[in-house]
């Protein structure tokens, strides 16, 4: 199959003037060298796309892929995931991951969370502050924990995330609208041990290939805020997850996959509150995918996953949700599905 890439490589954007913060979702080069090694490894030849513009550019001159392999993240609003999908959607050209939809609504975390905790999956408390008068209306248990309502790689996380007065959610919220120009979620503190966990694959054909423990060092706030996550050797250690644990982080994330329609892969985080048990804190449909420093190819490699195995998981995922498989005396072809 001809493969396009799509993806937003973050030093184009450094070059352009953006700042190491804004542009903390983006792409390394190793990521997309890696990618290609490995769709070409499964068989396929892969072209670079790269950013949404450079999609609708190729669209318009008449271009076409058999699938398009799609981790572009986009850089302005909360439609931002679901650009590049939508316009594959428009040119009926399949693609990998999950459509516009779910990621809108992943990316608005208090729009995920509704449905989660509305699919029966536990999840804490929660309020969306739009406004600083909105903070009178917040009647949850302190502590509390505040973050920007759709950002991603701990953006806006620090250790003033974590509440315990009704004038430091004022202080909390004020910098946080100002300076994000979008929602707070605040919600009630998880206490406990905390956890990502992989998923791989569609619906009922999804499953998770392992988890793995986050816990921080000594002098480190405890939280995966935006600095530790830039900054984690020697700040963050990663355990493997068994037994009994890992049976609950796996249900917790499988049932809010599919409770948000997730396709082909993932991560889920999850974290145990103040009464022992697991709760769903928020889902990442565009899980990073450096072959060596993103959560899912490390907790992947932990339990014996190779990185080849995650892109050809996904890649098989995506043929079977995207084409159907039709014989007869004379030919065999594949013919795009549904």
């Amino acid at each position: 199959m001809k493969i396009g890439l799509t993806y937003d490589l973050r030093t184009d954007y450094l070059k352009q003037g953006y700042s190491e913060e804004e542009t903390a979702e983006f792409d390394k080069e190793s990521t997309i060298e890696g990618l290609e090694q490995a769709i070409q490894k499964a068989g396929h030849k892969t072209i670079r796309i790269g950013c949404a513009q450079n999609l609708m550019k190729a669209l318009l001159k008449g271009e076409t892929w058999d699938l398009v392999f799609n981790i572009s993240e986009g850089l302005f609003g909360e439609g931002r995931e679901s650009l590049v999908p939508a316009l594959l959607d428009a040119y009926k050209i399949p693609y990998t991951f999950s459509g516009p939809v779910t990621l809108g609504i992943s990316l608005n975390k208090a729009f995920a969370k509704q449905i989660v905790r509305d699919s029966g999956v536990n999840t804490p408390a929660f309020f969306v502050v739009s406004k600083l008068e909105d903070i009178a209306l917040v009647k949850l248990e302190y502590p509390l924990f505040a973050k920007p309502i759709s950002e991603g790689t701990g953006k806006g996380i620090d250790a003033k995330s974590f509440i315990i007065s009704k004038e430091e959610l004022t202080r909390v919220c004020s910098n946080l609208l100002s300076k994000f120009n979008q929602p707070v979620l605040v919600e009630e503190y998880l206490p406990g041990r905390e956890f990502t966990v992989g998923v791989l694959g569609t619906g009922e054909n999804a499953f998770v290939p392992g988890a793995m423990e986050i816990s921080y060092n000594k002098n480190t706030h405890n939280f995966y805020s935006y600095d530790n996550k830039e900054n984690y050797e020697g700040r963050i250690n990663y355990e493997v997850v068994t037994g009994d644990l890992l049976e609950q982080c796996k249900a917790v994330a499988l049932n809010a996959w599919k409770a948000l329609n997730c396709f082909d892969g993932g991560r889920v985080d999850v974290k145990i509150d103040r009464f022992g048990k697991m709760s769903f804190i928020e889902v990442n449909p565009l899980a990073g995918l450096n072959p060596t420093i993103s959560d899912l190819p490390i907790l992947c490699g932990m339990n014996q996953v190779s990185y080849q195995d995650i892109i050809d998981e996904i890649l098989k995922s995506a043929i079977q949700r995207n084409f159907t498989v039709i014989t007869n005396e004379n030919c065999n072809t594949l013919q795009s599905g549904t």
